[in-house]
């Protein structure tokens, strides 16, 4: 859920360690303005003033001084923030982006046995930069990952069967997502096996910036399937790895399965994949695919994790 943060300082140091306020903090895609080298190029960290007075009543320190935790802002919200990587904090032009929260341990910030920025640090990078004031609010806006399922089938377009694909990789999807603890909208649509449909939909899809987009059925050597040949004119870098290895991990014993003609791939930032139509081929495919969706959506926002 939205909400607006307040920043209580800014903080820069020329050394890595405790930071101390400043009058404004100027942003940059390179990181703040005479802040010292960040791990990572462009990062910029923010604190919640609560988890500082936390630590404060655990450990028993003094009253903690803003920049304390090396932290470049410092801010107070009306309620916990449930922050998740890509979430965004905004204000005017600013925008900065979570890439990390929390980051290994840091004997530097341990007191009596208790640490706090290794775990409740948010670490951003600079999508747009600008210049931030102590007294300034910006707006926390959670990331929500949509995802677009589409079946292709002329009898379930028709309501002949129900269509049981798109659900059962909704219900992966959705799985793997919560347990990973990040937000996932999908969205299911029933087409028939029609080339001109599918097209504009995929097209409508990017455009509308779905970060998944997943097709069941379509994928045999019938007259009727054309799922791979279609997503490959939007398809930019192809993913054919994962693929290969489903195909032969059930090909095994499944000589069938190895007529499927599924890919996987991207197309600008968003994840396109084209699966058999059968309820048991879309488990056996999301079986294995809901094991790289993090990976794969780190790489394609190009966030390395240290």
């Amino acid at each position: 859920m939205q909400q607006k943060i307040s920043i209580l300082s800014v903080n820069t140091a020329s050394n890595r360690g405790k930071k101390f306020p400043v009058e404004k903090l100027i942003l940059s895609q390179a990181g703040a303005e005479g802040d010292a080298p960040a791990e990572i190029s462009g990062q910029v960290s923010l604190f919640d003033i609560a988890q500082a007075e936390l630590f404060s009543e655990i450990t028993g320190a003094r009253p903690l001084e803003f920049g304390h935790f090396a932290e470049n802002i410092t801010f107070e919200a009306e309620k916990m923030l449930d922050v998740k990587i890509f979430d965004r904090f905004v204000k005017d032009e600013v925008i900065l982006e979570v890439i990390q929260k929390g980051k290994p341990f840091h004997d530097k910030f341990r007191e009596p046995g208790n640490y706090v920025m290794p775990h409740e640090g948010i670490f951003c990078r600079v999508k747009q930069g600008g210049i931030l004031l102590a007294g300034d609010e910006m707006e926390y806006i959670p990331k929500v990952f949509k995802a677009r399922i589409i079946t292709l089938s002329d009898r379930a377009s028709k309501g002949i069967y129900e269509d049981l694909s798109g659900p059962a990789v909704s219900a992966e999807l959705t799985g793997q997502f919560k347990k990973i603890g990040w937000r996932l909208q999908t969205e299911n649509i029933i087409i028939p096996d029609d080339e001109n449909q599918l097209r504009n939909l995929l097209k409508e899809s990017l455009e509308s910036g779905f970060d998944v987009i997943i097709t069941t059925g379509g994928t045999g050597i019938g007259p009727r399937d054309i799922t791979p040949e279609v997503m490959k004119e939007f398809i930019q870098k192809e993913i054919p790895g994962i693929i290969e290895m489903i195909r032969w991990k059930y090909g095994i014993e499944k000589p069938a399965a190895l007529v499927s003609r599924a890919i996987a791939g991207v197309s600008g930032k968003t994840l396109m994949f084209a699966l058999p139509g059968s309820v048991k081929a879309v488990n056996e495919y999301m079986t294995e695919l809901k094991k790289h969706f993090e990976h794969l959506v780190y790489m394609v926002e190009a966030v390395e994790l240290h």
